[in-house]
């Protein structure tokens, strides 16, 4: 049975030295460009040197993640810096951008690839896609279950998260930051538009719910077993931006765990090893929907930590707290009722005397300096002694082995292996001694002064006839052998050379497409377009001898049987089930940014292809036919699965007054508030109206002002 990856995140050098010694079998990290978090410390080329080398020093993988979509200009640069990867030893890139999949894997073929969870997997045919493509391994979306993973029939290696912050839209996949806020979530610098708080109303009134798209946690450390029975490559921890001691313990835990399974135990998770958890991050825990859990928290956005206590008397000047766990300097606290954190700076006793502590079942006394007025529950934010000793975890350290032979008139030979890389040095002949011969004992002590670095020695093998051995000597083979061992544990040897060239192609087309809601959108609007798009069905049948296509939805887990149909594709499963038998236009969900994109998908024979909205400027149409604009409406931000508003009428507001319309029906749609609106460029494509619920007027109105502009 092949051991499950355990696969930590690292957001610097010392979060990295964290995961490994905590037990992490790879690693994955990103560079200064092309991360989908642009706000962790991040690694630049040095670093990234640095990290391959320890990693592999160890026997951990580092996979690099390029999980941005990529812009026209960027593609060059791009495909240069995967070139570096390759090249320094990484031994995997994570990417979401299908077009830089397809051309990584013509340029540098030996680059193995992992499709983000961005890249929205969610059934057997986006496998089957990704794999075709040259995917090696796919991220599978956060929101299947672990029926529907066990029900996975594509032979791809496949990774999961088990552990860390959710994404509220579906995949990952979201347009609130982007066009909310200019900083968008596909390029890594999403504001976390669903951490804030809002306003929500259901039939115009509003609802007691301040958080209304925060998330908990995922923590799957108590169904473990469960997971490890999948028949799944690798168990992925979130947390690139999290802490050095965050990212240890938690892979210290599930380690621990999946080594019991291993070993034929039942992995059961300690009470301390959860508080621990809850103390280092948590927004309340959920199994997540790999067990259909729940995973809304609408009171809190924020780290809530563990409760430590309650306050028993509060005065101007001081807070009284009847403790239910010790209470240290420096750590930090939140009063829940007034949802105020703090660092606790100095204590007192009953007597009004400092100390250093309070142990559990006192009364603690702290200073008033965030003027807390009444009495509440208190957790612990942060544990400082929690902190210090996931500090003290030891190094790694790799087992190795010596063998030393030594015989009359024969070379001395010394052998190094770490189990996997076995390396012989020669030295000096040797000679019958002529007084003592050298001991075990002696060569013994010799061996293992292997000082200050990564290896332990587990074994010692001598062989040796009536000799004298210069100590002198045995000392230059065991330092040759074990840079030797180290040289041969990081070295890459990867050589890739190639030359891309971007072919400039002319679009003229000026198409009309206007995607409807209604049958009376539809009859205003049928004989002055030449492409029709609809969600519904019935409305898509009825009117078949129109140029219409029916617009299928972004998640689809039971295909349909659809022959010689014109289908608006959002997914990539679909376009992999549907492209043969049906005329296909794909749609602004697949997160088209660049000419690469669109050649990939003219070999699937895409009659047109959406950019998303987020492509910056015309570059992109020098390079690629047959692609189309959204110049008007209101577009889709999120998909929300099982969200607990049912029902219609439903609005989101922020704090500047912007209504967000939210649409039940399988999934939670959350559309934008505003209409985006660029009618008034000069077209160079084919166009398309999202129509929402604008009138005949104003849908006329519209086209001839598109049509004066063509």
């Amino acid at each position: 049975m092949k051991k499950i990856e355990l696969l930590s995140p690292a957001g610097n050098m010392e979060t990295l030295l964290s995961a490994i010694n905590n037990g992490a079998d790879a690693i994955y990290i990103g560079g200064e460009n092309f991360s989908a978090r642009a706000f962790a410390q991040n690694f630049d080329k040095e670093k990234l040197k640095e990290a391959v080398y320890y990693t592999h020093l160890y026997g951990v993988k580092l996979y690099v993640a390029v999980n941005t979509v990529i812009f026209e200009k960027e593609i060059e640069e791009c495909i240069n810096y995967l070139k570096y990867l390759y090249e320094i030893g990484v031994d995997a890139v994570i990417m979401q951008d299908i077009g830089m999949i397809s051309l990584c894997k013509k340029l540098i073929p030996n680059l193995e690839i992992h499709s983000s969870t961005q890249a929205n997997c969610h059934n057997d045919e986006c496998l089957k896609f990704l794999k075709n493509i040259g995917v090696k391994r796919a991220v599978l979306a956060r929101e299947m279950t672990i029926d529907e993973i066990k029900n996975i029939k594509t032979d791809i290696d496949i990774e999961i998260f088990i552990h860390g912050a959710l994404c509220v839209s579906y995949s990952g996949r979201c347009l609130f930051s982007s066009l909310n806020g200019g900083r968008s979530g596909n390029r890594g610098r999403c504001v976390g538009s669903c951490r804030l708080p809002y306003e929500i109303y259901q039939e115009g009134k509003k609802l007691d719910i301040k958080y209304p798209l925060s998330t908990k946690e995922l923590c799957t450390v108590e169904n473990i077993d469960k997971i490890l029975s999948l028949n799944i490559t690798s168990l992925k921890i979130e947390g690139r931006m999290k802490s050095p001691e965050y990212v240890g313990y938690v892979t210290k835990v599930y380690r621990r765990l999946i080594d019991e399974y291993y070993e034929g135990k039942i992995p059961k998770v300690k009470k301390e090893e959860l508080i621990n958890l809850a103390k280092l991050y948590n927004r309340k825990f959920t199994k997540g929907y790999l067990f259909n859990n729940d995973i809304y928290n609408t009171s809190s956005s924020n780290h809530i930590g563990y409760h430590l206590g309650k306050t028993t008397k509060i005065t101007d000047k001081k807070i009284y707290i009847k403790l239910d766990d010790n209470l240290y300097m420096e750590d930090g606290i939140r009063f829940i009722n007034e949802n105020k954190g703090m660092i606790v700076n100095k204590i007192y006793n009953t007597k009004g005397l400092l100390v250093n502590h309070i142990d559990k079942g006192q009364i603690a006394v702290i200073d008033n300096k965030i003027n807390i007025k009444k009495n509440t529950e208190i957790n612990k934010t942060i544990d400082i002694q929690l902190l210090k000793e996931i500090r003290k975890t030891p190094n790694k350290k790799i087992g190795i082995s010596f063998n030393l032979k030594g015989y009359i008139n024969k070379p001395l030979t010394l052998t190094i292996s770490d189990g996997t890389n076995t390396i012989t040095k020669k030295s000096v002949t040797l000679e019958k001694a002529k007084n003592r011969p050298t001991s075990k004992i002696e060569i013994e002590e010799k061996l293992n002064k292997i000082g200050n670095t990564p290896f332990k020695i587990e074994n010692i093998n001598i062989d040796i006839e009536n000799v004298f051995i210069p100590l002198k000597i045995l000392n230059e083979l065991r330092h040759n052998l074990i840079d030797k061992l180290i040289e041969k544990r990081t070295k890459a040897n990867n050589k890739v050379s190639f030359n891309y060239k971007k072919e400039k192609m002319i679009s003229n087309n000026h198409k009309i497409s206007i995607e409807v809601k209604t049958e009376k959108q539809l009859l205003n609007i049928k004989d002055k377009v030449d492409r029709i798009y609809t969600e519904d069905y019935n409305l898509y049948k009825k009117y078949k001898d129109l140029n219409i296509y029916y617009r299928l939805p972004s998640i689809i887990k039971d295909f349909k049987k659809y022959k010689n149909e014109k289908l608006l594709i959002n997914e990539l499963g679909s376009l992999n089930k549907y492209y043969k038998d049906n005329e296909i236009i794909t749609d602004y969900t697949l997160n088209i940014t660049n000419s690469e994109s669109v050649k990939l998908l003219n070999k699937y024979n895409v009659k047109a292809v959406t950019l998303s909205p987020e492509v910056p400027n015309n570059e992109i149409l020098n390079y690629s036919k047959n692609i189309e604009k959204i110049i008007y409406g209101k577009l889709e931000l999120m998909i929300l699965k099982d969200f607990y508003l049912k029902g219609e009428n439903i609005l989101l507001k922020n704090k500047f007054g912007k209504i967000y319309p939210i649409i039940n029906n399988q999934y939670t749609k959350i559309l934008h508030s505003d209409n985006i609106d660029k009618t008034d460029e000069k077209i160079k494509t084919d166009v398309r109206i999202i129509l929402y619920d604008e009138d005949n007027n104003k849908v006329n109105t519209l086209l001839n002002k598109i049509k004066n502009e063509i």
